[in-house]
């Protein structure tokens, strides 16, 4: 773990109907200010609930620690979309981040690096940080080419006006969601430690504050590992953000 700010973001995915939802916000809200303080001294809290509960949750976290995004927007403000969210409607809502390019995106909607970058642009373009998603399949890790993939991502997701504080990148080999698998630690840092030298390529010295989260079956016994390696700043969580006292482990388990 670096000096920079931990940021632990819990992905709810498609999960979560009014009562459950908000009970969750509730319990992590109150847990950030009362028994978590010592966490919440030293990292961000965010939850990106479903696009029905995120006006919900805004409300019933307001003026605690606890944070919320969205999970998605569409690169338009407004227009002819149907079903789609702008990144500016999150932000009415109360959003502060909206997650983009999730490998679930990539692989369920066929989404591009382009439709990614200008998503994030849009993100920023509503004063949003864009957690920008990047990861190798089982397959292209096993063709050696894990790296190489990543980088391209990395470079081709990243939108115009990024700096090291406005966005967010998170790496998540596709093949380690939700299965319970998760890369070596020496495969962890290898990758970050790439990611980090792909953003001072692009960035300069702003690539010391950006944050790069790790993402892929993170959960409370292996998250202190994780957050131990060198260039990880956090976590994105997925399964495991569904349960409060899960969530709050792998919080805590960041040094």
């Amino acid at each position: 773990m670096s000096a920079r700010r931990a940021l632990i973001a819990g992905n709810w995915k498609m999960n979560g109907l009014r009562a459950d939802g908000l009970d969750l916000a509730r319990a992590l809200a109150a847990w950030l200010d009362g028994e978590g303080s010592e966490a919440a001294a030293r990292l961000d809290m965010l939850v990106c609930p479903p696009a029905t509960l995120v006006a919900p949750v805004a409300s019933v976290i307001a003026g605690t620690r606890l944070t919320v995004g969205g999970q998605d927007c569409h690169a338009q403000e407004k227009g002819a979309h149907t079903g789609d969210v702008s990144a500016w409607m999150l932000k009415d809502l109360g959003c502060g981040h909206v997650i983009v390019g999730h490998s679930e995106r990539r692989t369920d909607h066929g989404e591009t690096d382009e439709t990614v970058r200008a998503k994030a642009a849009a993100a920023l373009a509503a004063s949003l940080v864009p957690i920008i998603c990047i990861g190798e399949t089982e397959a292209e890790r096993d063709a050696g080419q894990a790296l190489a993939v990543v980088s391209r991502q990395f470079n081709g997701s990243l939108p115009e006006g990024a700096t090291g504080t406005n966005v967010v990148i998170a790496y998540e080999p596709v093949w380690a969601i939700g299965t319970g698998r998760t890369p070596t630690t020496e495969d962890v840092a290898e990758m970050h430690q790439r990611i980090r030298a792909d953003a001072r390529a692009c960035l300069g010295d702003g690539a010391d504050a950006l944050r790069v989260l790790y993402g892929g079956s993170v959960k409370p016994g292996n998250a202190a590992e994780l957050m131990g390696i060198a260039d990880v700043d956090g976590a994105l969580v997925g399964g495991a953000s569904l349960k409060a006292a899960d969530f709050q482990a792998i919080a805590s388990a960041c040094p």
